[in-house]
């Protein structure tokens, strides 16, 4: 239908004069006749007009469309996502009842909104949920700090360092380091999230029998396809079909463990040793997709696509800001300043602040200043107590791993410490199973009861379950870096072949030696 024609049934539809139609969009009778005419055409402001009053589209008024067609052309005063389809980590209120207990966890004084906070995580995923989960938001961001809370965890550096102290007595000297100890971190990583990997999420009801079943334990080998039978999938609830296994693999699969390691000597060889934390997040939309991201990743990554930048990236909506995630990104930072544990961990507060806060940060300065540690002693107990001399003594990252220090100094067996992390955080929720501290427990005590043997101290890690390919990967790295390469057998070794398949942009696939090669080059001792 032409634009004269539809002006025409607008106005007959609405039983109005010219005169009454002119008045209306303020112009003159005669422009009006010569609209129905078709002698000239409406200006955009009028024809904008027309389109709000009458409440059709400018589709329907000036493309030809039939005014049949107006009632499905009509624009919608009311667009919503469809919330059924956003990932759960990018759904603030999904995750409310761990919201709760992080809240609680921090010292904030919400107890009465126990129930309305496991109310609205229950509901559906629909827009009433994510109001509702902005107002809780907004109870967090202004809830107050219980009075007989006894922690000060800080999130901002200056802050951190205020809090820290010297826990051990050892002197540590910056060292151009050895490339055998620099091969064996990052293949000790590899290998050791490899051995985590095949078994991500399983809970020790389901690993320990079928490791009995398989003749692998305590676990001491990589789990292979060859130990998987039809009963294996009937028997247990945990899901062995898609999973990685390393008899069946060509190289390191790609893994969110290994990515950031490599994805950090990318920003190490593009921005310097002064990169910044927004250098960090723009790195992190350049190299990978969305969907590489996890928890409190996804969500920073979510942040930055909105305008959230650090700090803010890390608390705006973001239940999971104490999780494991900024620690198993810490390594390169250990890596490339041997001896020097306090620049290792500056540098990882950098990268830690845009995606977490408070135990969070200190998890990755933690692990950081161990490696930097590592690079120059192969004493489990000093390494352990340089990274605690660099995260305050206030913490609870800090009392928990001191804990597990002091229970291995008073003699007891590794499986007392190891049950006490069951009993204190549950391995059957996410927030237990992915939360910072448990498994930092975990990596302390692989390498205390590992002392020095890769096989042995990466095996306990996986076999205590929890984040598995995460503590195996780390424990392999910190023990790769004391021992050097060749403390890491060749049963781990041959299945990986000297080759990881990552997920960055441009990088699908890179030998680890090259890896090494470039780690070198951004050691610098001044």
């Amino acid at each position: 239908m032409e634009l004269k024609n539809t002006i025409i049934k607008l106005r007959y539809g609405a039983n109005m004069s010219q005169e009454e139609f002119a008045q209306l969009f303020k112009v003159s009778r005669q422009s009006v006749q010569k609209w129905e005419s078709g002698a000239s055409a409406p200006e955009l402001s009028k024809l904008i007009e027309m389109s709000r009053f009458f409440g059709i589209s400018l589709d329907a008024l000036c493309l030809n469309r039939d005014l049949r067609d107006v009632e499905e052309l009509e624009y919608d005063k009311d667009i919503k996502p469809q919330y059924s389809s956003i990932h759960y980590w990018e759904f603030y209120a999904t995750r409310l009842n761990f919201e709760y207990i992080q809240c609680k966890d921090e010292g904030l004084d919400i107890e009465q909104y126990k129930d309305i906070f496991n109310s609205v995580a229950s509901l559906p995923q629909n827009e009433t949920k994510k109001k509702l989960g902005d107002v809780l938001f907004e109870v967090v961001k202004n809830a107050k700090r219980r009075e007989d809370y006894k922690y000060i965890e800080p999130s901002e550096l200056e802050g951190i360092r205020k809090r820290t102290k010297k826990v051990t007595s050892l002197s540590l000297k910056a060292t151009k380091g050895c490339e055998s100890k620099i091969h064996g971190a990052w293949l000790g990583r590899i290998c050791g999230c490899m051995l985590g990997r095949t078994v991500e999420g399983i809970k020790s009801f389901d690993f320990i029998p079928f490791l009995k079943e398989t003749n692998n334990y305590p676990l001491s080998r990589y789990i292979c396809e060859s130990d998987i039978s039809e009963d294996t999938h009937k028997k247990y609830s945990y899901d062995f079909s898609i999973r990685k296994y390393a008899d069946k693999i060509d190289g390191m699969p790609v893994d969110d463990d290994t990515n950031y390691t490599v994805l950090a000597q990318l920003i190490i060889d593009k921005h310097g040793r002064d990169f910044t934390p927004y250098d960090v997040s723009q790195n992190w939309l350049y190299y990978q997709s969305k969907n590489s991201y996890c928890t409190a990743e996804r969500v920073a990554y979510c942040n930055f696509v909105n305008g959230f930048m650090p700090p803010q990236s890390a608390s705006y909506q973001n239940p999971y800001r104490e999780y494991i995630g900024a620690q198993i990104r810490a390594d390169y930072f250990g890596y490339i300043n041997p001896g020097n544990p306090s620049l290792a961990a500056e540098m990882a507060f950098r990268d830690a602040s845009i995606s977490h806060t408070k135990n969070g940060i200190y998890g990755e300065m933690l692990i950081a200043a161990m490696l930097s540690a590592a690079a120059v002693t192969d004493n489990f107990e000093e390494i352990i107590l340089c990274g605690l001399s660099e995260i305050p003594h206030t913490s609870r990252l800090f009392e928990a791993v001191m804990s597990v220090l002091e229970d291995y100094r008073n003699g007891c067996t590794l499986k007392s410490v190891l049950d006490k992390v069951h009993s204190q955080y549950d391995e059957t929720t996410g927030y237990g199973w992915c939360h910072v501290i448990p498994n930092a427990m975990i990596v302390v005590a692989a390498l205390l009861y590992g002392n020095g043997d890769y096989s042995r101290s990466i095996c306990i890690a996986v076999e205590a379950c929890f984040d598995t390919d995460c503590n195996g990967a780390t424990v392999g790295s910190i023990v790769g870096m004391a021992k050097g390469v060749d403390c890491i057998d060749d049963c781990w070794k041959k299945p990986i072949n000297n080759t990881l398949h990552t997920s960055i942009r441009n990088i699908e696939k890179v030998k680890i030696t090259d890896l090494v090669k470039k780690t070198m080059e951004h050691i610098e001792i001044k």
